[in-house]
Parts: C-alpha cells; structure tokens; sequence
C-alpha cells in the first residue's frame, strides 16, 4: 500500500498544518478532512516520489507528451495525463489554465 502525503489547505491544527502522511489503499478515495481537527485537506505532491523518480525513456516520453500539450495551449489534455501519472500540482495547474474552477 502506498504512502500518501496530506496536508491541511488553510489554517489547521499542528497535525495537518506541517503535513502527515497516511498508509492508503490505491483504491481507497483521497482523504477530504483532518482526522484530528476535521480541517479540509489535499493531498499533496510527495518529497519521496520526486527523489525516486524515474528517469526512465518512459519517463522521458510522459514528460515530452506533457511539455508538447502544455506548449500547444491544449490544458485539459496536459492536465489529464498529468492526473493520471499522479503529478498533482502540474495536473491542477493545467485544469486552471483550461478553465475549470476547483
């Protein structure tokens, strides 16, 4: 099961406020509040995953469709990949640009 990062998205208690990290199902839905304060929450971008990262020529490739998307102004299509390759600040970067409001 993996480890995801959490982390609170205004002000909240010393638990969420500095992040922690919850053991998760893939299948499990993201959690939405604090379990210690009930503050809302997201899930945020993990330290670990980006010093794991690949640097694979798969990696090269998802990088390269992302960039290509991302330079022809095509938001939803960069955003989508980058929500399926679990990039979520890229992901919501794009779903902005492409005019959806979260």
């Amino acid at each position: 099961m993996p480890i995801y990062e959490y982390k609170a998205v205004r002000v909240g208690c010393s638990y969420c406020s500095s992040g922690f990290d919850a053991l998760q199902k893939m299948s499990d839905p993201a959690l939405q509040a604090c379990p210690k304060c009930g503050t809302q929450i997201c899930r945020v971008f993990s330290r670990f995953a980006a010093c794991s990262a690949e640097t694979t020529d798969e990696a090269s490739a998802l990088e390269g469709k992302l960039r290509d998307y991302e330079e022809k102004g095509m938001w939803s299509h960069a955003a989508e990949l980058a929500d399926k390759s679990a990039l979520n600040e890229r992901a919501m970067d794009n779903y902005k640009k492409a005019g959806y409001n979260f």
